[in-house]
């Protein structure tokens, strides 16, 4: 199946694959059956991948695009947990907790998602000791980022926030294929970094100025990452 509107990322399921650390040490069998039951998704820019609520049946990998993890309150304001660009894998918490997916997923640009059964996700935790310790790992990691987001809050001035927010979507864990140019507007920028929109802009001008990044129509794009890394402990 081709995916003419596909967003920079990885080629196919099988490049998602072979860049992955947990599937690369894999024997050659689990390989193949790994490969056999999991498929590709294509996501339009701005339809819901997954929905609050919903009971949770797979793992999932970003093959290419940007997703966000999001929720609405109920006067209607909406709150950005965080972002999934390629090469990030989401989906893990929910399925070993059973319970209703406490956030929407939904796509910011056109994306493609590799889908992995929860069988398969079980199946993989119990007999290969490299993906569990994966999952271990990537846990460690999110919880860490969002206990120091916490600290963020109350620390950092608007700047650093968005500062924060931003780099975030380039984790080196959590995302490390994240790309440079983020089409997102102000508004996501201002909910993921728990900021006001009015506040939000001004700060990401004066990242501008600075020359960390460039503003553009129904974006931005990246220029210095590690200048937005710094001192905000991302």
């Amino acid at each position: 199946m081709s995916h003419p509107e596909r967003a920079l990322g990885f080629a196919t399921l099988e490049n998602l694959l072979v860049d992955s650390p947990w599937f690369s040490n894999l024997a050659d069998d689990v390989q193949l059956r790994v490969r056999a039951e999991m498929w590709e998704q294509p996501v339009r820019a701005g339809v819901a991948l997954l929905r609050r609520g919903e009971s949770p049946n797979h793992w999932y990998g970003v093959i290419s695009g940007l997703l966000k993890w999001s929720t609405t309150t109920a006067d209607g304001l909406s709150i950005t947990f965080g972002g999934m660009s390629p090469g990030s894998w989401f989906g893990e918490g929910t399925l070993w907790r059973g319970l209703p997916r406490p956030a929407d997923v939904i796509a910011l640009q056109p994306s493609v998602v590799a889908v992995m059964p929860g069988d398969t996700f079980h199946w993989l935790c119990e007999t290969q000791m490299v993906f569990a310790h994966f999952l271990i790992q990537q846990l460690t990691e999110r919880m860490y980022w969002f206990m120091e987001g916490w600290g963020a809050y109350r620390m950092l001035d608007v700047e650093g926030q968005v500062r924060r927010a931003l780099a975030g979507l380039f984790h080196p864990w959590l995302y490390p294929h994240g790309p440079r140019h983020l089409a997102v507007s102000q508004e996501e920028i201002a909910s993921l970094a728990g900021v006001s929109r009015p506040r939000c802009n001004r700060a990401l001008k004066q990242l501008e100025e600075l020359g960390l990044v460039k503003l553009e129509y129904g974006g931005l794009t990246v220029l210095d990452l590690e200048g937005l890394r710094l001192s905000v402990g991302a």
